[in-house]
């Protein structure tokens, strides 16, 4: 369990605040709903008067905004006085929060008039503008666009569970074949065709990339063996940045001309080095309908 002494659950309303503050509830955080951030230092002399000390966890939305003026004050002076804390700010998009919004019959705290369908666009506009500092301070961005309730439960229990940043997200390795069309859901997309082709050995042109003759073929030259030390140096780098910015998942397509041989081969083998890295990783092959792992 985390020894943080402070979690601040802030961002869009409808974005999953009160589902994020039951699952701190369930991890035995004291969970304080709107406390106006100008509040805390006294929160912390109540915290040091007490017997057994707790973790709390406190939402602040859009419903105290004139306090959020308090809120970098306050933060320094919690770190000024020794105490730890992490910021999560839930963001969502646009169109999703209209619909949750829809769904449950409730009206978003900046809508103004009786007109709900005419100004909750503006209102969700002028709570970006509003929060856009408090996301900026955020030490964690959970995007909740794409996910269900039991997600948010998963992703905080990762966060709190003592979990690496880079531990927390799974990154999707998938070989495709340009010749049947770009994928346009990868996060990076990779051309690997710079690789000497299989296809062009007679011996290894009806197999695939699966197979470790052609993969010896493909992974024995110098150009792979750089290309797969850089690439998956860098993501093992940048993966903490993408979980922060509320990635439960990365996608990387390799591709080649037709998706059988080199495509197949990169995938499983950028795969299995992320694994050795301590990322959770697996690689699929879109052409060949399957998954290696």
């Amino acid at each position: 369990m985390s020894t943080i002494d402070f979690v601040i659950i802030t961002g869009l309303s409808g974005a999953g605040k009160t589902q994020a503050m039951k699952v701190l509830e369930d991890l035995q955080f004291f969970c304080i709903d709107n406390l106006p951030p100008a509040l805390l230092p006294r929160l912390v002399e109540l915290q040091m008067q007490s017997q057994s000390p707790r973790q709390y966890a406190i939402a602040i939305d859009i419903r105290v905004r004139e306090y959020f003026s308090d809120l970098r004050r306050s933060l320094e002076w919690l770190e000024q006085s020794g105490h730890s804390y992490m910021i999560i700010f839930l963001d969502c998009a646009d169109s999703v929060l209209i619909k949750r919004f829809s769904e449950t019959r409730r009206l978003h705290p900046l809508v103004k008039g009786t007109s709900e369908t005419e100004s909750i666009f503006a209102s969700i506009a002028e709570e970006r503008r509003l929060l856009s500092e408090a996301r900026e301070m955020a030490h964690v961005v959970i995007d909740t666009s794409d996910m269900r309730p039991m997600d948010l439960r998963v992703r905080i229990n990762e966060i709190f569970a003592g979990v690496p940043l880079k531990e927390s997200v799974f990154v999707d390795v998938f070989s495709f074949g340009y010749k049947y069309g770009a994928p346009i859901d990868a996060d990076i997309v990779f051309d690997v065709r710079f690789i000497p082709n299989p296809f062009y050995v007679d011996e290894l042109r009806p197999l695939t990339g699966q197979d470790p003759r052609v993969a010896e073929y493909v992974l024995k030259w110098p150009a792979t063996q750089l290309f797969l030390e850089k690439f998956s140096k860098l993501i093992d780098e940048l993966l903490p940045s993408y979980v922060q910015e509320g990635k439960g998942r990365l996608s990387i397509g390799i591709g080649c001309t037709g998706g059988q041989h080199r495509s197949v081969a990169i995938a499983v083998e950028l795969a299995r080095r992320l694994e050795e890295l301590k990322i959770k990783a697996r690689a699929r092959h879109r052409e060949l309908g399957w998954s290696s792992s």
